[in-house]
């Protein structure tokens, strides 16, 4: 090994100080003597004995070696790649001496000492950082480069091991934000004449790199809701045309440079006649799914599960029993508490959703503590007054605020209730908090980091009020995301420009439309934020 200019203790720091001058020199005399080709750890491996030196030492040396060599590939860090690809600095080292890393920074006392046992170091300059990290491996660490040095597909790689789709990306992405794979930038982007983000606590809400695709895959349904948002008789799509939408929602994902996933609904998306063939195509294709739907039975879920189990399952739940079962159907209520133990025995993540209305907004923080042991988690939207939804009552603004703040108090106390509302945010701001996701995870996501697919092949910006972008079967995913009407919905309201909490709130523009306002214009009548546009700060 040729070793730079630089003289051999700026390279071996830690070595020198372990070995002390009068030894180094005489390493240093062996090196030279050696010649050509010779490198400092064998020398090292081969004095060991005679000089007394540290049995871990060559292994040690050659550590400091790889995070000498990772500082000179500073250039190779500078331009993104086009796909995704190992760190081009990263050194893994397989050592048979533990804590090596410990003892990297001579003069400071480590806080343990190597020990015999097998250990595997992962050393690269941290692309964001521009500084050498040193850290053992974890065995998801392994895996995520694997998984990108030899262009693993994620679904048949799932497949094939047992393993859950949406671990894979999960271990994958864990190794990105680490710097340990390098990765393009995602192209789905706000608008930054629209959304400008005041202090970095909002940056994150411009960029997702996963894009959601709800899909109601059928519209029969074994309920009659009071407040379905759509009772319309629409086409369902043939077997040929829903592999026809996977492969819209690849392209749309690669074009976008983005992940996708897959959330099944309807109506109930279990009765959908190939249920299962689509189900196993979209694992496949390396999408996470989730179901939003209706209690079903054992033998159903083993079905999915024998597969892959599902990201998530939702049902929902409108309230207390009576009133539940008022809005939804006799005994459902029943059926939820007793389906629920189902999900928790087969491991799948499990959720309630409630709508929230006038009428039911009062039993929500008794309906979670129900929930409290039962459901993995349990969040509301408020309703959408439309479709069948229209005949119920949305809740007073004032009233809905003052909820608001005891549901965020309660919080506290109990761990299952969940926040979505994207309104949340002024209470947290005001409270001095961060600002968390909202509703999409990025605020209003209509259009933006979500699209609505329904049975007929439309496309909607959200399914909770019409918001129509084009037809998957005419226009394609692309085309329709890029439209006016796409673009339009993606901005948002306008009233909301100025506001601070933009790129994580925007209101719900369902409500707005449902109030009888215009979502590109008005902000949501429910917001309560002092600094708001318009209002007294």
């Amino acid at each position: 090994m040729n070793y730079p200019e630089a003289p051999l203790k700026e390279i071996f720091p830690a070595c020198h100080h372990l070995v002390g001058p009068e030894k180094w020199e005489q390493l240093a005399g062996e090196l030279t003597r050696a010649g050509q080709g010779a490198n400092l750890p064998a020398i090292i491996r081969a004095q060991g004995a005679s000089l007394i030196l540290p049995p871990y030492l060559p292994e040690l040396a050659e550590l400091e070696a790889a995070t000498w060599a990772c500082r000179g590939e500073q250039g190779k860090l500078a331009d993104r790649p086009e796909a995704k690809i190992l760190n081009p600095s990263l050194r893994i080292l397989n050592c048979s001496w533990r804590n090596l890393a410990t003892v990297l920074s001579p003069g400071e006392r480590p806080e343990s000492a190597p020990t015999p046992g097998s250990e595997t170091l992962l050393v690269w300059l941290g692309p964001r950082s521009g500084r050498v990290r040193v850290q053992p491996a974890t065995d998801d660490d392994l895996l995520a480069l694997k998984i990108t040095a030899e262009k693993l597909p994620i679904g048949p790689t799932a497949l094939k091991h047992g393993v859950a789709v949406a671990n894979l990306h999960r271990v994958v992405e864990q190794a990105r934000n680490k710097g340990l794979i390098l990765a393009p930038e995602p192209l789905l982007l706000r608008d930054p004449d629209n959304f400008i983000p005041q202090g970095k606590a909002f940056e994150r809400f411009l960029k997702p790199r996963v894009f959601t695709l709800q899909w109601h895959i059928t519209q029969a349904c074994d309920l009659n809701c009071k407040h379905c948002y759509d009772r319309s008789s629409r086409q369902t799509m043939s077997l040929e045309q829903a592999f026809y939408v996977l492969e819209q929602l690849e392209s749309f994902c690669a074009a976008r440079r983005v992940r996708g996933k897959v959330t099944f609904t309807g109506g109930n998306p279990l009765l959908y006649p190939h249920f299962n063939t689509l189900y196993l195509e979209a694992v496949k294709r390396g999408f996470p799914v989730s179901i939003l739907g209706n209690p079903t039975s054992r033998q159903r879920l083993e079905e999915l599960v024998a597969i892959q189990a599902p990201t998530f399952y939702q049902v929902s739940l409108e309230g207390l029993p009576e009133h539940n079962d008022f809005v939804r159907q006799d005994g459902y209520f029943d059926r939820v508490l007793e389906f629920l133990p189902i999900l928790k025995e087969l491991g799948i993540f499990s959720q309630v959703m409630l709508t929230l209305t006038r009428d039911n907004m009062a039993q929500v923080l008794p309906l979670g503590e129900i929930l409290r042991d039962r459901a993995d988690l349990f969040t509301f939207n408020r309703l959408s007054a439309v479709g069948e939804g229209a005949r119920l009552l949305m809740p007073d603004p004032a009233d809905y605020q003052a909820f608001l703040r005891e549901y965020m108090a309660e919080t506290v106390n109990n761990p299952v209730l969940g926040l979505k509302d994207n309104l949340i945010n002024i209470i947290r701001d005001q409270e001095g908090r961060k600002p968390f996701g909202g509703c999409t995870g990025f605020g209003c996501g209509a259009a933006f980091n979500f699209l609505t697919l329904l049975s007929d092949g439309e496309l909607h910006a959200c399914r909770k009020f019409p918001s129509f972008i084009g037809n998957i079967y005419q226009e394609g995913l692309n085309d329709a995301y890029d439209s006016p009407a796409g673009r339009r919905y993606r901005a948002g309201s306008a009233g909301c420009r100025d506001c601070k909490l933009l790129p994580a709130c925007g209101g719900c523009q369902a409500v707005i439309y449902s109030s009888g306002l215009d979502p590109a214009r008005d902000r949501d009548p429910y917001c309560f934020y002092a600094q708001a546009p318009g209002l007294p700060g």
